[in-house]
């Protein structure tokens, strides 16, 4: 497991974010205990699965698998402090309401979906060079 830095743009509104970036072994263990598959995400970068996951002492992880085109092994997993998961979960489910009460005719907006595909364009792009 290795971790790194993520800054986003001032105008992104959001903090720098400490992401650690799994390898086989660290998801093996991080999920032994069981996961719970939270939602998902189809973006032009890649296809991002939302879980959490307990290790065999039941301590939690907050993570985020990757696929890229039509690979079903996953391309990276990254893990997240609740705190910043909790942006993700927030971003997810507002767009949910923003998506509803926007007119069909309206041309589709910068809502908050998009604005969570741009925070993991740059946590994939932080992340791409980080070998684990």
């Amino acid at each position: 497991m290795k971790s790194f830095v993520v800054s986003f743009h001032q105008e992104d509104n959001v903090d720098t974010m400490q992401v650690q970036k799994l390898n086989q072994e660290d998801f093996d263990k991080a999920t032994e205990g069981g996961t719970r598959h939270l939602f998902e995400l189809d973006t032009n970068i890649g296809f991002f699965v939302f879980f959490d996951a307990a290790d065999k002492d039941g301590d939690l992880s907050y993570m985020v698998l990757q696929y890229e085109e039509d690979n079903e092994e996953p391309t990276a997993c990254y893990a997240f402090q609740l705190s910043d998961f909790y942006e993700f979960m927030a971003l997810y489910l507002n767009d949910m309401e923003f998506s509803e009460e926007m007119d069909e005719e309206e041309e589709e907006e910068y809502g908050p979906i998009h604005h969570l595909a741009h925070l993991l364009f740059h946590i994939v792009e932080e992340g791409k060079d980080i070998g684990v």
